[in-house]
């Protein structure tokens, strides 16, 4: 790999590369030996101030596929720490994955640009830091789908096929993917250095996060304890908003836990069918550890180690410090309640707030449960029903074994929204913007990897389509919506390393 006089497709900065040397090692990406574009996201390429037209050129692939390093970049391999599963290993660090640098995008913000499953890296340890070709179409679109329904997400810029196979259960096509996000810092980041007793490189990380993600923080009486709780409330939202979605991250360790409140490494995660609160999908999860309903525990448990290692920082006296963080750690719960109950008041339509909605919105829930009954499917349908039952019900009653048991709910929220204001037509139109006809279901995804992997990228095309937007109606691809049969049904998902 080298550079060129070529015009460049982009210039990159690296304000990482400027932390000490402890924080990373230099690892350039792999060249592969026939790379092709499989897609570009051209949407974010434009709010990334990037030339769509020179990334798809020939100059543009040997960069978005490592055999190419771009003017400005500096590749490196982030060094981290996490515990996995509730045990903590210390030294993780990117395995197969290549920070190229940073771009400014059209709001001034800036963004990193990885290469995913770029070649080995010093973090590799045996490992080939290779990506098949399935794990890359998966988070593409997975994480489009994510940013799509308005969550924070890792963007997906681009996937290349590499020309090259990966070698897992058994040989497989390879493909790297070109990342982009806020930052790459996560808690196991923190976690590399305080586990160390660095306690400077703790300092001098805390302060590159917050002059890069929350700047208002340093203008408070405690800069650390101003970050910590920044991180508590954005890491509250997110997760809620998993949950209103019906999405499972899978493994929800704490160097898969991105300081700056985006969702972060989808390996086995998806999207739930038929809810279920106990829901697993990740195929290494034989405890449930990190199923649906057990994200927010998680979440707080993964905060509660973000904030031992701020602890030195938030005050010299150690029991003045521990109190402050448990305080921070309180306050998560009750943002996240706050957040998660007010979205699900507004999924079931209620605007003004009683006492007993999210009550109601949980009975929902249950008989969703004992009836087997579709997560997206139902909320969605459910907007298109009116304050008297009529045949408009049918479409949503079929959703349910027993359709009985949803009329008992029924005739309770319909006297719920009696109490309502809000005009039928408006509810519906603020129903229809918080619940999705589409979700980027486990088995549509599997269907577009198995037939991308033959050649045919049609049923990616169109997957792509409607989980870029999921709240518009797609009437050609209607069949996206629907759930799998019996026989379509995927149970767990792999992480692909």
């Amino acid at each position: 790999m080298t550079e060129t006089a070529t015009a460049e497709p982009f210039t990159l900065d690296n304000t990482y590369a400027r932390l000490p040397g402890e924080f990373y090692a230099h690892a350039a990406p792999t060249a592969v030996a026939a790379p092709r574009l499989l897609r570009l996201n051209r949407p974010l390429a434009d709010q990334l101030g990037l030339d769509a037209q020179a990334l798809e050129g020939p100059a543009g692939v040997e960069i978005l596929s490592g055999n190419r390093v771009p003017k400005g970049a500096e590749p490196l391999a982030m060094a981290y720490a996490g515990h996995q599963f509730g045990n903590f290993s210390p030294t993780l660090g990117d395995g197969r994955a290549v920070l190229l640098g940073e771009i400014t995008d059209r709001n001034g913000a800036r963004r990193d640009i990885q290469l995913k499953g770029a070649g080995p890296t010093p973090f590799s340890s045996r490992g080939d830091g290779r990506a098949a070709l399935g794990p890359v179409i998966r988070e593409y679109v997975v994480s489009e789908g994510m940013a799509g329904l308005g969550i924070p997400t890792t963007r997906a810029l681009a996937m290349v096929a590499t020309g090259e196979s990966v070698f897992r259960m058994g040989a497989e096509p390879g493909g790297v993917l070109a990342r982009v996000a806020a930052s790459h810092v996560r808690v196991g980041t923190f976690e590399y250095f305080a586990r160390r007793g660095n306690n400077d490189a703790v300092r001098a990380l805390a302060d590159y996060v917050i002059e890069r993600h929350y700047p208002q923080a340093a203008e408070a009486d405690n800069p650390y304890h101003a970050l910590l709780e920044e991180v508590a409330v954005h890491t509250a939202d997110l997760i809620a908003q998993w949950l209103l979605v019906g999405f499972i991250h899978g493994v929800m360790n704490t160097d898969n836990v991105s300081i700056a409140g985006e969702t972060i490494d989808y390996g086995p995660c998806a999207f739930m069918d038929s809810y279920n609160p106990a829901t697993v999908y990740s195929s290494i999860d034989h405890g449930g550890r990190y199923a649906y309903n057990r994200q927010p525990g998680i979440g707080q448990w993964n905060l509660a180690r973000f904030a031992e290692c701020l602890l030195p920082l938030l005050d010299d006296d150690q029991e003045k410090a521990v109190a402050q963080a448990q305080a921070v750690l309180e306050r998560y719960v009750e943002r996240f309640e706050t957040t998660y109950h007010d979205g699900l008041a507004a999924k079931i339509g209620l605007e003004e707030r009683r006492e007993g909605d999210a009550d109601l919105a949980y009975e929902l829930l249950k008989c969703m449960t004992r009836q087997d009954a579709d997560f997206t499917l139902t909320f969605r349908r459910l907007t298109d029903l009116g304050r008297d039952a009529d045949d408009r019900d049918d479409a949503l009653r079929a959703l349910f074994n027993d359709p009985a048991d949803f009329d008992h709910w029924a005739a309770r929220w319909r006297e719920r929204l009696a109490e309502e204001t809000r005009d039928d037509a408006a509810r519906r139109a603020a129903m229809r913007a918080v619940n999705p006809a589409y979700i980027p279901r486990n088995h549509r995804i599997q269907q577009a990897i198995d037939a991308a992997e033959a050649g045919d990228y049609q049923p990616l095309k169109a997957l792509l389509t409607v989980v870029a937007s999921p709240f518009d109606d797609h009437p050609e691809l209607a069949d996206y919506a629907r759930p799998p049969k019996p026989e379509e049904v995927v149970q767990r998902t792999f992480c692909g390393t």
